[in-house]
């Protein structure tokens, strides 16, 4: 006979945790600790440049519901760095739970750190939870970008259900100056087209230069972006921050204008690892 009887099934599911710790050297830092674990690996590639890069990867290659991956980065007193992720992560559809993705940034006094990752792409059905924390000393400087894509536009995907909960937070001197929650689910899609939501965008991020003086940066970021075609964008500053915002219907036109954005604050080309 046919036993119908419902076994309930344990899938297999990613853990990973790469910790990089930076001590300041002539070169802008050296390696002061390596911890990787799981599918989570941190490489420092060999650069031509006065600055180290460190380049996270998550060897899973995407995260689905009940994954759970780390990254960990700690600059010291003096220690300069640009870090970044090897590619695009993936939240690929959930049959069950939320990935969880957890970024902890320490910079020490006099630190300066530009943290580049590339984007994040939702798939239909994905569930994501993303924690960002940076912890920063007064004087210290930090850039950051962090791109969201709903779905594969030469693909023709249309996201209608996911769950995505992201919550950015940027502390200075243990006083909070930038705190971003995000929650994006069917209901808040389904009212995507409309001015206040995403008007239409299937691809968004956010550009901030927290930093003494950073309010500078306004200006010229702004003439920067306004040369940018397929974007809407804007640009304020205040409190030593300079944040801008950024929406496009694809991810290439998005990606163009960060380029450009990025280079304009950093005065640098971008990593190697990215790709336009």
């Amino acid at each position: 006979m046919l036993d119908t009887t419902q076994t309930h099934m344990q899938m297999q599911r990613t853990r990973g945790r790469a910790v990089v710790e930076l001590l300041a050297a002539a070169q802008g830092a050296r390696l002061g600790r390596l911890h990787q674990s799981g599918s989570a690996k941190a490489m420092l590639p060999r650069t031509h440049g006065p600055v180290p890069e460190v380049v996270f990867l998550n060897t899973a290659g995407g995260l689905t519901g009940g994954d759970h991956l780390t990254y960990e980065l700690r600059l010291a007193d003096g220690a300069r760095a640009v870090a970044a992720t090897q590619t695009a992560e993936r939240a690929y559809a959930s049959c069950g739970g939320v990935a969880r993705l957890d970024v902890d940034i320490d910079l020490g006094a006099g630190a300066a750190l530009d943290w580049l990752p590339q984007e994040t792409i939702l798939f239909q059905h994905s569930a994501l939870s993303r924690r960002s924390r940076v912890r920063m000393a007064g004087d210290a400087r930090f850039l950051m970008c962090e791109t969201l894509v709903l779905g594969r536009a030469a693909m023709g995907e249309v996201l209608a259900d996911i769950s995505l909960s992201d919550r950015r937070e940027i502390l200075r001197d243990g006083r909070p100056i930038l705190v971003e929650p995000l929650a994006l689910d069917a209901a808040s899609l389904a009212r995507r087209d409309s001015g206040a939501g995403l008007s239409g965008a299937r691809a968004f991020a956010t550009v901030a230069l927290i930093a003494r003086g950073a309010e500078d940066a306004v200006a010229p970021l702004r003439r920067v972006l306004a040369g940018c075609t397929g974007i809407s964008a804007g640009v304020s500053g205040w409190d030593g921050k300079c944040v801008a915002r950024l929406m496009a219907a694809d991810g290439l036109p998005l990606r163009r204008a960060l380029a450009a954005a990025l280079t304009t604050l950093r005065g640098a080309p971008l990593p190697r690892v990215w790709q336009i």
